[in-house]
């Protein structure tokens, strides 16, 4: 393929840093398992999928005000005691790094004040589908909701990994779930996701989210359709649910909705053409002495100057 790739980089660090041992150490002994994973996924995905343009998306606000005004469980039991989120220390020690070897490569990196990477995805993946197809490289099934075959807009899902990506668009989404291939918002919306503190409508599993979603299209259907006083197409017991949940239902869209159009001259001035070369070549020789990084780095240098 050519066109843009938008990474979803807090899902690929964490995954990184998970999936590779905490022994793989800089020379001072400092963990740099999530640095060394993430440059060998972008590799990865620059040789097999080779984008002209690519972003690296960044959580500027991992649980922003705006989201939790609205719902104030939102990633609430992922708040540690000083109030900030509960990013392991020995990740958190490799977040500077990351962001420093992304940079001497001359990769975009994008993040928003008051947004989360999503966000920033949502907002690039609109503007950029004028110009080509858009790839999201994620492992979180909210950015399903952005899937759409017009753009066109598709995720490479990582839950198997970067070798085994799953292609999801509005058919995969559709397949998988039993719902329009572009309603995972209003889907999650009505069962829930306890991983984000969203705790659905009472009663209502992801049979009968998919039944309303399929029949009614979106929550705003649904709402509509309890005001015009409609009992067609509820399934048994699920049009009581869903007038005792209309205050969830209504904060609950601001929360999973993924923006899609921030005003921002972090991304108006964004230059998200790969690099064939290293912006900072002498800077990145001394990132990766210090931190044990050649060997992904010059993975990396390779698949860029293909």
């Amino acid at each position: 393929m050519s066109g843009l790739m938008l990474l979803d980089t807090p899902s690929l660090y964490f995954r990184a840093f998970y999936g590779v041992p905490e022994s793989v150490t800089a020379p001072d002994g400092t963990p740099v398992n999530a640095v060394r994973g993430l440059i060998d996924m972008i590799a990865r995905l620059v040789q097999d999928r080779s984008p002209d343009r690519l972003v690296c998306c960044m959580d500027a606000d991992w649980r922003p005000a705006f989201r939790v005004e609205a719902l104030p469980s939102y990633k609430a039991h992922r708040v540690a005691e000083d109030g900030g989120d509960q990013t392991p220390d020995a990740l958190e020690a490799q977040l500077p790094v990351i962001d420093a070897v992304l940079d001497a490569f001359g990769l975009a990196r994008a993040g928003v004040p008051g947004y989360e990477a999503d966000d920033v995805i949502g907002t690039l993946a609109v503007r950029g589908a004028a110009d080509g197809p858009v790839d999201i490289v994620t492992g979180d099934r909210d950015l399903f909701q952005l899937v759409d075959d017009a753009g066109p807009v598709s995720v490479l899902y990582t839950a198997r990994g970067i070798r085994n990506l799953q292609v999801m668009g509005e058919a995969e989404v559709a397949a998988k779930y039993g719902i329009p291939g572009r309603g995972y918002g209003d889907y999650a919306t009505l069962r829930g996701d306890p991983s984000d503190g969203l705790p659905g409508v009472p009663g209502v599993g992801d049979k009968t989210a998919a039944a309303l979603i399929t029949r009614f299209g979106s929550v705003d259907g649904i709402l509509a359709a309890l005001d015009a006083g409609i009992t067609d197409g509820f399934p048994a017991g699920a049009r009581k649910r869903m007038e005792a949940a209309r205050d969830y239902l209504a904060s609950a869209e601001t929360v999973v909705r993924v923006v899609t159009d921030i005003d921002a001259p972090e991304l108006a001035k964004l230059d998200d053409r790969l690099p064939a070369e290293p912006r900072d070549a002498e800077a990145l020789v001394e990132l990766a002495d210090a931190w044990n990084l050649s060997s992904p780095v010059n993975r990396l240098l390779n698949a860029l100057s293909r």
